[in-house]
């Protein structure tokens, strides 16, 4: 039996559809199932029982004999929540509780960290455990994933198969629900389609110019593929990079959305908002050798490509995976 949290959610249910692709479907699905938004999500996905996000831990104690891998992807991931009670309660004490039960019962256990854990990137990017207790986040989403990053890698007791992945800029199909919190091909689709116009934001730094900011963008059928890959193969247990290796500008990303709805670029550029400024990051790009070591073979789909197959296969067909 396979658990997924965060099911209902863009990364856990494009999990659950290529789950499902392989011929699993013995599945567990575990999330808030209220949210009306998410419930397309799921439409069609093969499993055997959903369980409220509040009730699995309970569930996990008395279950975990069953249990053979869990793919922990729910978290509160919201960069401009301040709240650090939730980020405490939903990402940190949550996940270190997961990891407890899941050592006990020696579950395989995947769990996700992020990239914001790197903050301004004064450190690099690299997926050393020697340097993960000296990141700085710049939000209380980066500090939740940074807080369990470290814990994790005191525990003396752990699953006999594990990993933790620092997922990056990740888009494509089923984010429809996670309005201000989705990628930026998402919201640039609807403007080139109906204004022929794209918004991106402006630089409040000297050393980039106007949509020069770097990010590294994953396809989220990569990083599925990756995530399915540490389930089937033997790798290096750790805490790693899960994004391309290669950092590209948001003018990139937006030329790559006109090319691929067959539009002439235009763009203008706007203030980041006030909330978020400050704890932007202008620049990250996944160091992928501690990735590569481990024994991981992915190779990544260019944004062009990536980008080409969200809009064309997905977003004009307001499609799901």
């Amino acid at each position: 039996m396979i658990v997924v949290t965060g099911a209902a959610g863009f990364i856990g249910s494009c999990l659950v559809s290529e789950l499902n692709r392989n011929g699993y479907s013995d599945l567990v699905l575990v999330d808030e199932f209220r949210t009306e938004t998410k419930f397309p999500n799921l439409e069609g996905k093969e499993f055997v029982e959903k369980i409220d996000r509040d009730d699995f831990l309970k569930w996990l104690e008395g279950n975990g004999k069953r249990v053979s891998v869990l793919f922990h992807i729910g978290a509160r991931t919201d960069t401009a929540e301040q709240d650090w009670d939730l980020f405490t309660r939903l990402n940190v004490s949550y996940t270190q509780k997961i990891w407890d039960l899941c050592s006990h019962h020696d579950i395989a256990l995947c769990y996700a960290s992020s990239a914001a854990t790197y903050g301004d990137g004064s450190l690099g990017f690299a997926d050393n455990p020697e340097i993960i207790p000296q990141l700085q986040p710049l939000n209380p989403y980066g500090k939740s994933k940074q807080v369990v990053d470290e814990w994790i890698l005191k525990q003396e007791v752990h699953p006999s198969k594990w990993v933790g992945f620092k997922f990056f800029n990740v888009y494509g199909p089923n984010e429809y629900h996670k309005g201000r919190m989705a990628s930026v091909i998402f919201h640039a689709f609807p403007q080139v389609r109906d204004k022929g116009l794209l918004r991106l934001f402006r630089s409040h730094k000297e050393q980039y110019e106007d949509g020069k900011q770097l990010r590294d963008f994953i396809y989220v059928r990569d990083l599925i593929e990756v995530l399915l890959e540490w389930m089937k193969e033997n790798r290096t247990n750790g805490i790693y990079n899960l994004g391309t290796g290669q950092a590209r500008t948001f003018l990139d990303l937006g030329l790559s959305v006109f090319r691929a709805m067959d539009k002439s670029p235009e763009i203008e550029f706007f203030d980041i908002p006030a909330d978020i400024r400050e704890a932007y990051q202008y620049f990250t790009e996944a160091d992928m050798s501690g990735f590569r070591k481990a024994g991981y073979v992915h190779q990544f789909r260019s944004l062009e490509e990536g980008t080409e197959e969200y809009v064309n296969s997905f977003l004009i067909l307001g499609k799901y995976l």
